[in-house]
């Protein structure tokens, strides 16, 4: 009987990383969920693994670092694929977490491992419709927003499939505004002032006020379709 692929998955004990490592399971693979406390011996921790998916913890101060060691432990390991966790729309200037994500994404392509490239959009499980909906930036402009089962399917998908070595997919599972979304779920949505808990943060919610975060997601559908 051929051993089921083993994948470690950095940064898997949050949200995302258990999504993974859930969708991981359903496909027959072995999700090595590791964290803060395998990182001083990362490459030890790594031994075994077919592949890596790579999640930075949220608003990292300096993604890039993170993503080389990572990458650096890889090597060591032996472990030649690698999946990097990145964000829709990488490259804006006017967030300064999102540029860190694209700097990580440069550096994956230039790692020498097989490398696939994932960037999603904003979470659907990040705004709470069981009551009234308050958002500090508009209510009314476009994104493209991923569901976490439908990010962990894909990821299992790319991770555990041939084929996907030199892609960068970007995933969304529905484009909304956020009053639609409310508007759907029945409860109340209103525009609040930002509480000024992060500047990065500052920085994400006055960008998402004029532009939103669009995503397509035709990529997502056509990978579901496929996996």
């Amino acid at each position: 009987m051929q051993a089921a692929v083993r994948v470690a998955v950095l940064g898997g004990h949050g949200k995302t990383g258990r999504a993974v490592g859930a969708a991981l399971a359903d496909r027959g693979a072995e999700a090595l969920p590791l964290g803060r406390a395998e990182w001083s011996s990362l490459a030890v921790a790594l031994a075994g693994c077919d592949a890596a998916y790579v999640i930075a913890p949220n608003l990292h101060p300096d993604e890039p670092a993170y993503v080389a060691a990572a990458l650096a432990a890889l090597h060591a390991a032996g472990v030649t694929r690698v999946v990097y966790h990145s964000v829709a729309s990488p490259y804006v200037p006017a967030m300064p977490h999102h540029l860190g994500k694209a700097a990580g994404e440069d550096l994956v392509r230039r790692s020498g491992l097989e490398w696939t490239i994932l960037q999603p959009g904003a979470y659907l499980q990040n705004l709470d419709l069981t009551g009234r909906l308050e958002v500090p930036y508009s209510l009314d402009v476009p994104f493209g927003f991923l569901d976490l089962a439908d990010l962990g399917r894909a990821a299992a998908f790319v991770l555990t499939e041939p084929g996907h070595g030199g892609a960068t997919y970007e995933l969304a599972t529905r484009v909304a505004t956020v009053r639609e979304l409310a508007d759907e779920a029945g409860v109340e949505a209103r525009r609040v002032d930002d509480p000024g808990t992060h500047p990065w943060l500052t920085a994400m919610f006055a960008y998402y006020d004029r532009h939103g975060l669009p995503a397509g997601t035709r990529v997502l559908g056509a990978l579901l379709r496929r996996s």
